[in-house]
């Protein structure tokens, strides 16, 4: 998987592309481990677009990266996820958990 970063204002953005999966972890943690302890970031986004396989390892590490989020004060939200991912996330009930929003 690949990892963009981009922080604009006080919302940092993960673009995630490839396969999200239990070889991404290390990856995933180090890079939105820097905008948790950022005070200037109030929103984390994770762009699923590109993201062509997500498992139930990666649903994992959204929930942990919620968990952390809500302890650093800082809202998670879910971008534009794929009509694969979308199904993924709506089958967990991540609806639920966390804001998906599209545009």
């Amino acid at each position: 998987m690949e990892i963009k970063q981009i922080k604009a204002g006080n919302v940092a953005t993960l673009f995630l592309s490839g396969r999200f999966d239990f070889n991404s972890h290390r990856a995933f943690k180090e890079a939105y481990s820097l905008f948790l302890t950022d005070p200037e970031v109030k929103t984390l986004e994770i762009n699923l677009a590109s993201v062509v396989y997500l498992d139930s390892s990666a649903l994992g590490m959204l929930l942990m990266l919620r968990e952390r989020g809500e302890g650093a004060n800082k809202q998670v939200v879910l971008r534009n996820p794929n009509e694969i991912v979308a199904q993924i996330l709506d089958i967990a009930n991540f609806h639920k958990l966390f804001t998906i929003a599209t545009s």
